[in-house]
């Protein structure tokens, strides 16, 4: 048997090793589960007891160099495929180019969104977009029998009993974080006004088309503290409109209904896309429509735990989705959801 191990190490030494093929037989017939050494390893129980642990330490040895001088092979002939691969660098060349990426156009809005409300005082807060009804409808005014609780326009998620109505849904609108920042004012001894605005995603079940998605992007805003009037809020979505659009765009205020405020009112400004001259953006009235507000509802605040007797409140609420359309001139919603990449350079730089 050490006549044997002998033989194979003298093998091993004497075997050439300058390609892949050459490397695949070594490994085959020494380092293989059914090489050589392995058979030897087989043979070792035949060998007498008093000979067995020296002719052992041999196969283990044999059994490292074979390993050994398989590594060392295959290292050296990977680093002479990379040296043979290894292009010459010409410095006579023109620079490449760095390729710089873009932020989506959603993206680019709503920070521009965040920085103008924050530059005068308003916090960005965040909720969940699974909700309970409680939150997303209940809290917020909504009678029972509103068509928003409809399944034409909600996503449910979940039943608490078979035959009654879901409990769980997909937010419609982010004022569902606007009732958390009220409720936990009942946790402070002492009042804190509410600033803040909450930018977030929003899912309704409506069909997508170049003016409607079911999945899109809110941002609103809520300010609640004694003395909060009408005026208020008027002011700061006049700031808003200003910082984002032109200095000379024109802005209205009409008498509109929610739930949840009153008085309400929807914002238009003169479109962006056609200048008041009227486009199929506009309707060809020359007016697009940004955003919802009014006064915070009693009731709202009631619900929260807020005393209207002493505190009132503004609300509004715009799609980040819109503000952008009249911002960089996009006609089709769809376009911010399919990832064509001709459309997302144009932002490069945004």
């Amino acid at each position: 048997m050490l006549n044997k191990v002998k033989e194979i190490y003298q093998e091993i030494e004497q075997w050439e090793i300058q390609s892949k093929d050459n490397l695949e037989q070594f490994r085959l017939r020494y380092v293989g589960r059914k090489g050589i050494i392995a058979e030897l390893f087989e043979q070792l129980k035949q060998v007498p007891q008093e000979d067995r642990r020296a002719v052992g330490q041999e196969l283990n040895t044999l059994k490292d160099f074979a390993l050994q001088r398989f590594k060392e092979s295959s290292t050296s002939l990977e680093n002479a495929r990379h040296e043979e691969i290894e292009v010459p660098v010409d410095l006579t060349l023109p620079v490449v180019p760095n390729l710089y990426g873009t932020q989506h156009p959603l993206t680019i809005v709503r920070q521009q969104i965040i920085d103008i409300f924050g530059r005068i005082g308003f916090s960005v807060a965040d909720g969940p977009e699974i909700e309970s009804d409680w939150y997303n409808f209940g809290a917020l005014n909504f009678p029972d029998n509103h068509p928003a609780r409809d399944m034409q326009d909600t996503f449910f998620v979940e039943k608490k009993s078979e035959g009654a109505p879901a409990d769980l849904l997909l937010r419609t609108h982010t004022s569902n974080v606007q009732i958390r920042l009220m409720e936990h004012q009942r946790q402070n001894t002492a009042f804190r006004p509410i600033r803040a605005i909450m930018p977030g995603r929003v899912y309704r079940n409506e069909a997508i088309s170049a003016r409607a998605h079911c999945m899109f992007h809110q941002v609103e805003g809520l300010y609640v503290d004694r003395n909060v009037g009408f005026k208020d809020l008027k002011d700061t979505l006049y700031h808003f409109v200003k910082e984002m659009f032109a200095k000379d765009v024109k802005i209205r205020f009409r008498p509109s209904y929610f739930p949840f405020t009153e008085p309400s009112a929807e914002i238009d400004i003169s479109c962006q896309i056609c200048h008041g001259k009227g486009c199929n953006i506009c309707k060809y009235s020359g007016w697009v429509e940004i955003a919802g507000s009014g006064m915070v509802d009693p009731n709202v605040l009631s619900n929260c735990g807020i005393d209207p007797e002493e505190f009132t409140g503004y609300a509004f609420g715009m799609g980040v989705e819109r503000i952008t359309q009249l911002r960089y001139g996009v006609n089709d919603l769809r376009l911010y959801t399919e990832n064509d990449i001709r459309f997302l350079r144009q932002f490069q730089g945004a």
